[in-house]
């Protein structure tokens, strides 16, 4: 019988003890600065029912889910903390206190091209409020600036948050009378991935060229989070998506200042999308800035 060489599969991460305790760290001072501020720990199944993970999946994302059937049972690692975490609450309704303030920190798994900086197995840190009926958009800002603390708790200073709102989008795309939103979404989701030539080209196929410009011209709109806002709202577009999804981002923006974020830890992007269905109002991702190679 021959030997097997000791393997660790690709987009997998292994830590030396040295390594391993210095990512406990930063874990526990991650944890500790959501306690601070009254969230609950949660943690859930790695493995669930294929179906609950589908429910609200979609786009590349859906794609890279590992599934799996063990018996006559259609099974699948999850791919986020978000839909677990909805049906988390939806199967213990009646034993949460709301708003519920949850925490976690856990592995997902997601089958894409393994590569620097991008794992197949990572860690989420996520925070959420849950709340019966309607939230303020007070809570967007709120958990944005736990981000920043959790960020500052580990010495991570060369940070931004780049911020928008989906309802901004669409609200521009109910005003073109654009049907196929989905599509068009998935693609802005994807820009900085395949590049200003390609998105040109290809919103361009989807849209027809006149729409395409005026599209790339909207989300091209760059500058301090007023003078964004003030191009916005030049555009005098009256669609009521448009318009609440402008409001909230303008009271997410002032929001961040009250609560300590400071002008240089974020700017409003609005190619930032996010590819999943369940996004709906504000939405934010982080860039390191002044990055070294």
């Amino acid at each position: 019988m021959g030997k097997t060489e000791p393997r660790t599969l690709p987009g997998f991460m292994e830590l030396l003890p040295s390594e391993q305790i210095l990512f406990d760290d930063m874990k526990q001072k991650i944890e500790k600065s959501y306690q601070k501020f009254g969230f609950l720990p949660i943690d859930t199944p790695i493995i669930e029912y294929a179906e609950v993970l589908l429910a609200k999946a979609g786009g590349e994302t859906e794609k890279q889910i590992y599934r799996f059937e063990k018996g006559d049972t259609d099974l699948a690692l999850r791919f986020d903390l978000t839909v677990p975490l909805a049906k988390y609450v939806a199967k213990n309704y009646g034993n949460l206190s709301f708003p519920f303030r949850r925490y976690q920190i856990g592995k997902v798994y997601r089958g894409e091209k393994a590569q620097k900086g991008r794992y197949r197995e990572f860690y989420q840190c996520d925070i959420d409020v849950i709340g019966k009926g309607q939230l303020s958009i007070d809570n967007d800002a709120w958990v944005i600036s736990l981000a920043s603390k959790a960020f500052k708790s580990i010495g991570l200073t060369n940070y931004r948050f780049q911020i928008s709102n989906r309802k901004i989008l669409k609200g521009i795309l109910s005003e073109l009378k654009i049907e196929n939103v989905k599509e068009v979404m998935l693609l802005i989701d994807k820009y900085d991935k395949i590049g200003k030539d390609i998105f040109n080209e290809e919103i361009n196929k989807i849209l027809g060229i006149e729409k395409g410009n005026y599209l790339n011209k909207i989300i091209d709109i760059s500058g301090s989070s007023e003078e964004v806002l003030e191009e916005l709202s030049k555009l005098g577009i009256e669609n009521y998506y448009f318009i609440e999804g402008l409001n909230e981002l303008r009271k997410v923006s002032l929001m961040l200042g009250i609560l300590g974020v400071e002008k240089n830890e974020f700017e409003i992007n609005l190619k930032i999308i996010r590819g999943l269905d369940y996004y709906t109002g504000t939405v934010f991702e982080t860039i390191l800035v002044n990055k070294k190679p």
